[in-house]
């Protein structure tokens, strides 16, 4: 039986480069970035290196990145930081209904504590930002719009740049002047598998981690455009221009710069192999599986993500069974994955209960092979076999050719297209 990780949206491999990088900062060049001595010294050039290795990911100046200690960090950073920096202007924030927890419950927090209001935009059934629903929703209070680069769920990429040319002629049609509209996005699922430039896209505050992109857990950054101000979230020194106190992680730096680097130069090479990878996972499930519905939009969407709900049993056994053969993937986010109740995502895009129960998603690598593509479209059709022959939903089915009602006002649904629903947290 041989390994296979396809749970790269949870965290990828550390590159064997990147490593190496860290480890004469874990062993000799262990100084404290903020003191006035020579291992100091090292720290601090290193520190700025990764800060340029960076910066050129997503083309934009070294001091315009801040450095965290995760994706969520980031993103807490981005909206809380901006909405205290600007609260005596407005207070209205609108955020899409698919974002990350961390970009979400930021949201509320704000809202129950401080007195923010906010709005949820709409997306369609593939997970697409509905940009007629943000031109409604847009007011002259409006100081912030987040939205995800791409999902890591599903995988659809959303419509950075259109979303900021909105806000731009939203700022310059505005009756008040004195207040702007900036736009952040959670990149996080995107940046260093997909190209990502701040300024083709125009956005004001981006957030990425290195955990996606074969750097060390522990180690994110957050793009913060030089004429917008944010708020510091950690009270302290003055490291990262006084935006964010505590002393650096010299080592966890370090690793992301590299990955930074590395992820720059491969990416074309990368993103070609994944794609080829990922279309024959997904045309493999496709045609051996029967009701089985591909989760997100069927193109424009990650090159490492296939996500799938597979009709009349649930995801967490997937997984178990999978786990048994070596295969480790994951049923809904990561942030959620533990929760048996349908994941905010798939609720957002109007997925059937139902179905949704059975949603397990595949995030390939630059180390995934067809080898272990052929492993898993070997053996996961007869794992699905195995349960449905357990399941009453599905000898229901095959007995009379229906669904059976799964509560008041919900049906399984045969075509992969279900009604909108509200969303809410």
């Amino acid at each position: 039986m041989i390994e296979v990780y396809l749970d790269n949206h949870s965290s990828t491999k550390i590159d064997a480069e990147v490593l190496n990088s860290m480890l004469s900062y874990l062993s000799d060049y262990y100084g404290n970035a903020q003191s006035l001595h020579k291992l100091a010294e090292n720290s601090k050039k290193a520190i700025q290196l990764s800060r340029t290795q960076v910066a050129k990911l997503i083309n934009c100046n070294p001091e315009e990145i801040i450095f965290t200690s995760c994706g969520s960090e980031s993103n807490n950073l981005a909206i809380k930081g901006l909405a205290f920096a600007y609260k005596d202007k407005a207070k209205h924030i609108l955020v899409s209904a698919v974002e990350h927890l961390s970009v979400l419950n930021s949201v509320k927090k704000l809202s129950q504590l401080f007195d923010f209001k906010y709005d949820i935009i709409k997306v369609d059934n593939y997970g697409v930002l509905r940009l007629d629903e943000l031109k409604k929703l847009l007011r002259d209070d409006t100081i912030l719009v987040s939205v995800q680069l791409a999902n890591p769920e599903i995988g659809t990429i959303q419509p950075i740049k259109e979303v900021a040319n909105i806000i731009k002629e939203f700022n310059e049609k505005r009756k008040n002047k004195n207040i702007k509209t900036y736009l952040h996005t959670d990149a996080v699922a995107g940046c260093g598998i997909i190209s990502v430039d701040v300024k083709d896209l125009g956005v004001d505050l981006l957030s990425l981690s290195a955990t996606q992109f074969h750097g060390p857990q522990g180690s994110a950054a957050l793009y913060v455009k030089k004429s917008v101000d944010i708020v510091s979230q950690i009270d302290g020194g003055i490291q990262e221009n006084e935006k964010r106190a505590g002393t650096e992680n010299v080592a966890g730096i370090v690793g992301l710069g590299k990955a930074a680097e590395i992820a720059k130069n491969t990416m074309a090479e990368n993103y070609k192999k994944m794609l080829v990878l990922r279309d024959k996972l997904i045309n493999g499930i496709k045609t051996k599986i029967k009701y089985v519905y591909l989760n997100g939009h069927p193109t424009n969407r990650l090159p490492n993500n296939a996500s799938f709900s597979f009709e009349f049993i649930e995801g967490e056994s997937i997984l178990l069974l999978l786990n048994h053969k070596g295969i480790y993937v994951t049923s809904g986010s990561a942030c959620t994955s533990k929760s048996l109740k349908l994941s905010h995502i798939l609720t957002a895009i109007g997925i059937d209960p139902s179905v949704g129960q059975g949603s397990v998603t595949f995030t390939l690598s630059k180390y995934t092979t067809e080898q272990e593509i052929d492993y898993v479209l070997e053996e996961l059709p007869s794992i699905i076999d195995k349960l449905r022959s357990f399941s009453p939903l599905y000898s229901y089915f095959l007995k009379t050719g229906k669904r059976m009602q799964a509560g008041p006002g919900t049906k399984y649904k045969q075509e992969h297209s279900h009604e909108e629903e509200d969303f809410s947290f």
